[in-house]
């Protein structure tokens, strides 16, 4: 293939060609998108049609629901169809806008995760300044930054991806149309063409994980002045799950898109790419959420129990 307008489609990786693998991987996946869309959808719901919710943790929840409802949306029903169709191909539309949503989304997500360890932070450091500095207006702002952020970031990876000619095939070793994988197909003879963007939003992400970590410990250091051990129990006991799935998708983002791609099929790409793109999508609305007792509250009286 010449150039990139020869590729009129992708070939996706599937888990297995043994029939009952491909069975068993469609009824995990399945199990694990309801398991997500169910939780998102119900924190989501419950904070609508909850007034007393309406503050800045739960307004952040709620949008970080939206987006881990979208992001296992763009991925996990198109490899429940490669199983279960066994077809493995996507077209060319398809695969950049898989792409650029996944990226969108998620991108986003962390972004928002940056915010709510701000949140946080002001809410347990700085408590007698929180509603001057997290009112409505600032948080309307901050998510909405957050959006548009999300929405540069996919752009630009996604158009230089893309923007590449395709010379390398046009099978996609991955269950979804993953950059690292896509860029093994590119054949620019420029480095920094094919790598600059993608350095240069890890260092953005980077930095953002770094603000996260100052924050928990910020946070951490102030919780260790708490007088009642129940007070520091109940903030460790939701802050450190915070932190394990922020640091889980960090790192297992960076594993994938920084460690050398081979030409074989690596079964260390398939679980990363779980770890990165399902899990904390899944995670989140039972570590931000389920946990909490006001959403607990609002889900019962939500389905009408006492």
């Amino acid at each position: 293939m010449s150039n990139r307008t020869t590729v009129t489609e992708f070939l996706l990786l599937g888990f297995s060609d043994i029939q009952e693998l491909q069975i068993l991987h469609f009824v995990g996946f399945l199990v694990i998108y309801l398991t997500g869309l169910m939780g998102n959808l119900l924190i989501f719901i419950a904070i609508t049609f909850n007034h007393r919710l309406h503050t800045p943790m739960y307004f952040f929840l709620m949008n970080l629901s939206v987006l881990d409802f979208g992001s296992l949306s763009v991925t996990i029903p198109k490899s429940m169809a490669v199983s279960l169709l066994n077809t493995r191909s996507i077209s060319y539309a398809g695969c950049v806008a898989q792409v650029f949503f996944f990226l969108f989304l998620v991108a986003t997500d962390f972004f928002l995760l940056t915010i709510m360890a701000y949140d946080r932070y002001i809410a347990i450091c700085q408590p007698l300044h929180y509603n001057r500095v997290m009112n409505r207006s600032v948080c309307v702002q901050m998510a909405i930054g957050a959006w548009i952020t999300g929405f540069l970031y996919s752009v630009l990876l996604t158009g230089n991806t893309f923007a590449l000619p395709f010379c390398g095939g046009n099978i996609v070793d991955q269950f979804f149309c993953e950059i690292p994988q896509l860029l093994k197909l590119i054949c620019a003879d420029s480095y920094r063409r094919k790598f600059g963007p993608l350095a240069f939003v890890i260092c953005l992400s980077l930095c953002c994980f770094v603000f996260i970590i100052v924050s928990y410990v910020q946070i951490f250091k102030s919780v260790l002045r708490i007088p009642s051990e129940q007070g520091r129990h109940k903030t460790f006991s939701t802050c450190l799950p915070h932190l394990t799935v922020v640091s889980l998708f960090v790192w297992t983002a960076m594993i994938a898109y920084l460690k050398p791609t081979s030409n074989s099929v690596s079964r260390l790409d398939l679980v990363l790419a779980v770890l990165y793109s399902v899990l904390p999508s899944v995670m989140n609305p039972i570590i931000y959420s389920m946990r909490n007792k006001e959403i607990q509250v609002a889900l019962r009286r939500l389905i009408g129990c006492r």
